[in-house]
């Protein structure tokens, strides 16, 4: 039992209350505390500590690189000394000073950490006890302070770290950690591993640990509960879910990157990915043959390492198309950096790819007879590495999964054989020997069964493929040499073929893949989930060029997973304006540069350097030492090796094979031999080959001078992938491996520690804490959760109804911000709004499906009351019809003869009466009756035409009425008009006829004013239609009617045009009220031409009567002009001329 002794007066409170009960304790005394001092620190929890597992644990160490501070670090504390302390994460370096004293410090007193002698391995790698770690004001960057065990020492209480609360042990995401440091992390992963709860959130990352066992965490009942969100716990399938949606609603393709170190189980987290996917994109039969997919592709480019008994030797994006009705409707797989020196060496315990062993172990026997296939033991290249058989892994069963999978996509039998014929050769081809013929080291090829084997499997001769692996010709000008190659080039040639073979047929079977798995017509929405599964950081003892390619691929993803969760995320928050205090980390920029720049970068000076022939792996590191040995990243080291300091720290890598490797030289009288066989595949790998080596040519005399190298080829192949993930939205899942030894409940806090510090995990749940992880602009936040707001706002912009959201639902102001363009609001704040919103949407969806119920039962009855008359006729007639086939039928039982027949009536009033009829009677009856009904039918259609008849015929009165009501009311105004034009004309010359001769009689009659114009008072109401052709002249209208010409008086004249007028006015309206009279069935096709001929007569008379009018003014002008020389109108000439 561990037990703590201290000098501080709170130590014996401590071993009798929880950190928790002290806390709550000192708050409720906090007000009678002085307000400058500070609360009491909580003690460790010691009655409710965790005890120690009982499982071994060796004693932590939690060292940041190689080695742990010395007790000369802890001395310098304790002595107010400077200290400088190597980071915890990505190899930078802090400065850590004790630099308050005793009296300055209310906590500083002296601790003694007393521990009890045990037996090392029983103490638990959790208990944060037995680490101290010095921590800043943040609780970030910590460093760690190891103690030997079975000793006391003292140590100042700054450098301990509080420890959480027992009721947080285990939560299922970091931010909700009171305390965040490294102890309390490891902790709380522990403590859930050993709950079998293998997945932790960190923020938007997902924790993945290798559990090395079956647990109960997947399956279709979970996927369902996913899928209907019935579960919100850490999974994978809560990340596939989370991009599917986001693929839905927002329309942008999403991407999930899985990362970790190799064992730490990124391709079975890929594999669990995809078969979330396809249970939600199923029904379309594509998911099966994507999920298929994984079998191929592991047998093909998995091996057993050191690390990992399922390693994947490549690195592949698959992208998994929707169609707009969110089903799969294709899939595209990407391929990076196959690891092909795997084909034909490894180190010790490893073993090759996976699909030699299934060959050699489930291949039926006519296929090995065919294929001249033997067991393993039997080929040089699976000897390499002393490693046949994988523990619990069945290759015989294995190759039968593969056959199924390759039947799934649709490949055939043949292509089948021809895939297994070039596996075989490659096999074969390990096996070929040669021997030393003279002291120069020249080999020739011996005669054995591999040479045999691989000559009749490619379809080539002996003799070429003999002369091929054994001399090498050489063009000097016209003249051809031959030159015997050494046994060291011979056996490299021959490898150098065996993986061109196995790398062509590799690409060859992803091209295959991707063709069964094309996109379709039908998935023309463009939306896609892209999973990337690439190998993880690595550091063996002896790290090749391999290895410096996949440490560079995962420094470009860690700084994608910067850039997302770091930079972009810090800069947005700047950019919108709103209040924030920037987290540092640590960018990997210049370890970048260190690969890339140019044209002092490690892949230029590898390409120039690799284009001199007379270069060795040892001038190679002599040369990066001499240009880059100023680079913070680089570190030169003795020997041909150098150093690099990643983001996870710094691997040492051995020059040797770099040259070789980067060139991977296949020289062309291989691909000749290749063109020369009969094997089909292998003609069209060495035509792809022939191609290629001419591409890379050509580059080499361009201007450009750009160098198609394995390491070129692999640095665009990763741009373009950094470009496609960049127009994602990124999905992060990291997977730990929690032991080195593979074993179930195993729990390594000093490796899983080391893996968090490589993925960032501590930063990222920094970031998220302190930040805002939940979005939107003003725009999106109002059109979302517009319809929750009850009240009215004085403006209709999107912020002004954000707003209000926000306060009707109280949602505290240090829960959000406001900024330019969008709000930003703290994790799980939007949970409230999004539960509210569903709410709304679901009474909405209530009310709809009321309804349309309602409306349904309604068409309902109508539809089953119109099927119960429809019935109900139907079985009137059928039971007529049936009561007259029975009658019929006893009628012509009872008939005596032919002639007569027996009718039996039945009567209402229960009596009978029988008759007999003769038959031609009743034939004569029955014509009669047809004859009948057959006039009554051509009755009915007459009628029926008459009918329609009528119908036009009221129509067209109903248009004619029309007409003559429109056209007798642009007569009343025209007519109107007229005496309106009389009566103004007629006073006007009254008052004339005052001035001039104020004793005449006729003084009162109406003259018209010399200077109106009777046209320009007639235009002011609805003038004739212009249509209308003027007639003819015609006779004076009445006989009777004197002209205005032949009166001498223009007093009469007048009079004379009111009488003609009032006469007309009384004519027209008689005609138009007697064409109306006439009823609708006297309309005859006349009445049009009555209605026109009225209308020409009264244009006739209109245009008359504006001629006289016109001359009666004139007389009236040449009157008034002779009785006063002077203008007569106006008060003032008026008064003149009396």
């Amino acid at each position: 039992m561990r037990s703590f002794t201290s000098t501080a007066s709170a130590g014996a409170l401590s071993t009798r209350l929880s950190s928790l009960e002290i806390m709550l304790e000192s708050l409720i005394k906090g007000d009678d505390q002085p307000r400058d001092t500070l609360p009491a620190l909580p003690a460790r929890p010691v009655t409710r500590g965790r005890r120690p597992a009982s499982r071994k644990f060796h004693p932590p160490s939690l060292k940041i690189e190689t080695d742990s501070p010395k007790r000369e670090d802890i001395s310098a504390l304790e002595s107010n000394k400077e200290v400088v302390f190597k980071s915890g994460l990505f190899g930078s370096k802090r400065l850590s000073r004790n630099e308050r004293k005793e009296a300055d410090s209310p906590y500083f007193k002296s601790i003694q950490v007393e521990i009890e002698e045990r037996p090392e391995g029983l103490v638990s790698p959790n208990s944060p006890v037995l680490s101290a770690f010095p921590v800043d004001e943040n609780l970030g960057l910590f460093d760690t302070l190891d103690y030997a065990l079975k000793k006391v020492i003292t140590v100042s209480p700054d450098v301990l770290l509080p420890a959480n609360p027992s009721i947080l042990d285990g939560v299922d995401d970091l931010i909700q950690l009171s305390y965040l440091n490294e102890p309390s992390v490891l902790h709380n992963l522990c403590v859930r591993f050993s709950r079998n709860f293998v997945y932790t959130k960190a923020g938007p990352v997902l924790i993945a640990l290798n559990p090395f066992k079956e647990v109960p965490l997947y399956g279709k009942d979970l996927i369902s509960a996913y899928r209907e969100k019935q579960m919100d716990s850490p999974h994978v399938y809560a990340i596939a879910d989370a991009a599917f949606t986001g693929m839905m609603r927002d329309g942008i393709n999403q991407s999930i990157i899985i990362s970790g170190e190799s064992g730490a189980g990124k391709t079975e987290t890929a594999k669990i990915a995809m078969h979330y996917l396809a249970a939600l994109g199923g029904e379309s039969g594509m998911e099966y043959q994507i999920l298929q997919t994984n079998s191929i592709l592991e047998a093909f480019g998995n091996a057993k390492t050191s690390r990992n008994d399922n390693s994947s030797r490549f690195g592949k994006l698959i992208e998994i198309h929707f169609s707009s009705t969110q089903k799969i409707c294709g899939a595209k797989i990407q391929t990076f950096l196959l690891e092909k020196s795997r084909v034909v060496q490894r180190a010790s315990g490893e073993r090759s790819y996976h699909i030699f062993y299934q060959l050699c172990a489930g291949a039926p026997p006519d296929i090995k007879d065919k294929l001249k296939i033997k067991e393993v033991m039997d080929y040089d290249y699976l000897k390499k590495g002393n490693c046949l058989r994988i523990d619990g892994v069945d290759d015989a069963k294995q190759f039968k999964m593969l056959m199924k999978a390759l039947d799934t996509m649709e490949m055939a039998k043949e292509d089948q054989m021809k895939v297994f014929s070039i596996l075989s050769a490659v096999l074969w081809l390990g096996n070929i020997k040669f021997s030393v013929i003279d002291s120069e080291n020249h080999v020739e090829v011996l005669s054995n069964e591999g040479l045999t084997n691989a000559a009749k499997l490619l379809g080539c001769k002996i003799k070429d493929l003999k002369a091929v692996l054994s001399t090498r010709k050489i063009h000097a000008g016209s003249d051809h040499i031959t030159q015997k190659l050494t046994l060291i080039q011979a056996t490299d040639g021959r490898d150098a073929l065996a993986k061109a073979m196995y790398a062509s047929l590799f690409d060859w079977l992803v091209e295959r893949i991707n063709k069964s798995l094309k996109i379709g017509d039908n998935c023309r929405s463009g939306q896609s989930i892209s999973i990337l599964d690439i190998y993880g950081f690595e550091s063996f003892h002896k790290n090749g060029f391999e290895q410096f390619c996949i440490n560079y691929a995962n420094e470009r993803l860690q700084q994608h997973f910067n850039r997302h969760l770091f930079k972009l995320e810090q800069e947005e928050y700047v950019d919108d304006g709103i209040d924030w205090t920037r987290v540092e980390f640590v960018d990997n920029t210049d370890c970048l540069n260190l690969f890339e720049k140019k044209p002092l970068g490690l892949f230029s000076l590898l390409d120039e350097e690799s284009t001199f022939p007379k270069a060795t792996d040892l001038t190679f590191a002599n040369k990066i030492t001499e240009h880059l040995n100023s680079n913070p990243c680089f570190k030169a080291e003795r020997g041909g090796t150098f150093g690099i300091c990643h983001y996870a720290g710094e691997v040492s890598y051995d020059a040797s094979g770099f040259l070789e490797k980067n060139r991977d030289p296949l020289h062309s009288e291989y691909i000749n031999l290749l063109l020369s066989c009969q094997n089909q595949l292998a003609k069209l790998f060495a035509s792809k080959m022939s191609s290629v080596s001419q591409k890379k040519s050509n580059h080499r005399t361009s201007f450009d001078g750009q160098k198609h190298t394995v390491g070129t080829e692999f640095k665009a192949q990763l741009f373009k992938l950094m470009q496609q993930l960049e127009s994602t939205t990124p999905h992060f899942i990291r997977c730990i491996k929690p032991n080195s030894r593979h074993r179930a409940g195993l729990y390594d806090s000093e490796l899983v520690s080391h893996q968090l510090r490589c993925c960032g995990v501590l930063e990222v749940v920094r970031i998220c804490r302190a930040g805002y992880p939940t979005r939107f602009t003003h725009q999106q936040f109002a059109e979302r959760y517009g319809l929750l707001f009850m009240g009215q706002t004085s403006s209709q912009e999107p912020l002004s109804i954000s707003v209000a959201i926000l306060q009707q639902f109280n949602i505290a102001p240090e829960m959000y911000q406001v900024g330019y363009t969008k709000i930003f609001f703290r994790a799980g704040q939007i949970a409230v709004l999004e539960e509210s919103r569903n709410r709304v949407i679901q009474g909405i969806i209530w009310a709809q499906k009321v309804f349309r119920g309602m409306q349904a039962r309604r068409e309902y009855q109508v539809l089953r009351k119109n099927a119960t008359i429809m019935q109900s006729f139907i079985r009137r007639w059928l039971a007529r019809k049936q009561f007259k086939d029975l009658k019929n039928k006893l009628l012509s039982k009872h008939t005596p003869g032919p002639q007569k027949m027996q009718i039996h009536i039945e009567e209402t009033n229960g009596g009978s009466i029988s008759e007999q009829v003769n038959a031609p009677v009743v034939t004569e009856l029955e014509r009669r009756v047809i004859k009948a009904e057959e006039t009554l039918r051509v009755k009915e259609e007459e009628n029926l035409m008459l009918r329609r008849a009528m119908k036009q015929y009221e129509q067209r009165w109903e248009d004619y009425e029309a007409k003559m009501k429109e056209m007798e009311h642009i007569w009343q105004k025209q007519l109107t008009t007229l005496q309106i034009s009389l009566a103004a004309a007629k006073k006007r010359l009254e008052n004339d006829l005052v001035v001039i001769r104020p004793g005449n009689r006729h003084s009162s009659s109406p003259l018209v004013h010399p200077q109106y114009d009777s046209e320009d008072t007639m235009s002011a109401g609805t003038p004739t239609p212009e249509t209308t052709p003027p007639p003819p002249p015609t006779p004076p209208l009445e006989s009777s009617i004197t002209t205005p010409q032949e009166s001498a008086d223009p007093h009469q004249v007048v009079v004379h045009l009111e009488k003609e007028f009032e006469h007309r006015h009384q004519a027209f309206d008689a005609d138009i009220v007697n064409l109306m009279a006439e009823p609708a069935s006297s309309v005859s096709a006349n009445a049009e031409a009555e209605l026109r001929k009225l209308k020409e007569r009264f244009t006739t008379w209109k245009r008359d009567y504006k001629a006289r009018l016109r001359d009666a003014k004139s007389s009236l002008h040449e009157f008034n002009s002779n009785s006063c020389p002077k203008r007569w109108w106006g008060t003032v000439w008026n008064a003149k001329c009396v």
